[in-house]
């Protein structure tokens, strides 16, 4: 199966880790680390490759952070330059987390990064815009007789 770690500013991961239990239950090889204000880079850093130590199987990391270019991106990021199968997405939300967790197993991790990724962007919706479809009227279908 494939490890995953989860990091973001302060309690992103760890309010990530609540709501991914509450959906998934427990989990296995999947970690939260949050990047709190009283914390280095190099101690961020540190806590990621224990982290992803601790999750690999033997079948790959995927590290799943909040904000692209964020400490924990970059930190995560020196860890996928200089370690093997270990993966990196940015940007992630609940969606994207949550199917991390039900995908994950028996999934090819480059397999797993492209699913993720497609789930990511088909979540996001203009709820205003889905209403509006909704709520449009129909047109009415014309009878051949006329009726």
């Amino acid at each position: 199966m494939i490890g995953i770690v989860v990091s973001g500013h302060i309690n992103f991961a760890t309010g990530m880790g609540s709501a991914v239990k509450a959906i998934a239950g427990d989990q296995d090889q999947l970690e939260f680390i949050d990047f709190v204000e009283s914390m280095s880079t190099d101690e961020l850093e540190v806590e990621l490759r224990q982290a992803a130590k601790r999750v690999d199987s033997g079948e790959g990391v995927l590290f799943l952070t909040d904000i692209p270019g964020g400490s924990p991106c970059n930190r995560a990021l020196a860890i996928m330059m200089d370690t093997e199968n270990v993966e990196l997405i940015a940007g992630v939300n609940l969606p994207m987390i949550a199917n991390a967790a039900f995908e994950r197993d028996g999934a090819e991790l480059k397999e797993l990064v492209e699913t993720l990724l497609e789930i990511g962007g088909s979540c996001m919706q203009d709820m205003r815009k889905e209403l509006e479809n909704v709520m449009a009227p129909t047109p009415e279908l014309e009878c051949e007789d006329g009726l």
